[in-house]
């Protein structure tokens, strides 16, 4: 059996736009087939979808780009990232592994078991992660064709407090966390981002989450390739754990279209 529900979704921007809104971790999605090989019961399941989605931030993409000047392209993962999570790296160079977090998940956020020990990854690997890299690398390929560049937003949400999970939970916790990566930051895309997300407080760099997305065809290889995320302290625009957005949703979707602008020139 396999599933009808897209693994993800490319929405179209303007022609002339280099920027890719990189949605990732927003859906609760998952295949029947998938659901099979989860070890936890129900409700325990839609807890833990309220602690590891990044809620909302589909919504926050989409109405950003409807704001924009030029509007952007959006990659927007419809599955959860339970099923796999599409950022993480597929071999051992990922540190996630350490708590049983690779590209397919073994271990909740709070370190209990979410699949059997003996769970083998690779199907799940080659039916979601390897297509879903290859459809990610294609829009940059597209974007570099037709504008001569390339600039991946990431956008995410973290909780207000820390979680067993995370490996750097003890760091700065602020509003707005800027993760970046040395090769594929450049300093005018971070300074934009700073002044854009300014009015919604506290703009940290690098905690608790770091880095950022890039294919890995084009990673610390192609210059072209801008990339910055872009992690949202979740009481800033809703209601923890899983909970509906407040106001707060308005302001950073006005601070989320004037870095897509910034990002376009």
């Amino acid at each position: 059996m396999t599933s009808a529900l897209p693994s993800f979704e490319l929405l179209p921007g303007a022609e002339e736009s280099p920027v890719i809104l990189h949605v990732p971790h927003s859906a609760r999605e998952i295949p029947p087939e998938v659901r099979a090989g989860i070890v936890l019961g129900d409700s325990a399941l839609e807890r833990e979808l309220d602690h590891i989605v990044d809620a909302h931030t589909a919504r926050l993409a989409e109405e950003a780009a409807g704001a924009s000047e030029v509007t952007p392209w959006r990659f927007v993962n419809r599955l959860s990232r339970l099923v796999v999570d599409p950022e993480r790296f597929p071999d051992e160079r990922e540190e996630m592994l350490a708590v049983g977090m690779g590209a397919v998940y073994t271990r909740t956020t709070h370190r209990e078991a979410l699949r059997p020990d003996d769970f083998d990854p690779a199907p799940l690997v080659s039916r979601y992660f390897e297509p879903y890299a290859l459809a990610m690398t294609d829009a940059v390929t597209q974007r570099l064709a037709a504008t001569g560049r390339a600039v991946i937003i990431d956008v995410h949400s973290y909780p207000t407090a820390s979680l067993p999970y995370e490996l750097h939970g003890e760091g700065p916790r602020p509003p707005v966390c800027l993760g970046t990566d040395s090769f594929h930051t450049p300093p005018e895309l971070l300074a934009a981002a700073r002044e854009a997300f300014a009015p919604c407080g506290e703009t940290g760099l690098d905690s608790p989450f770091s880095g950022t997305y890039v294919p890995l065809e084009f990673y610390g290889s192609e210059p072209r390739v801008g990339a910055l995320m872009i992690e949202i302290r979740r009481d800033t625009y809703m209601a923890e754990p899983g909970g509906p957005v407040h106001p707060g949703l308005a302001r950073l979707t006005d601070a989320l279209a004037a870095l897509v602008d910034v990002a376009s020139r």
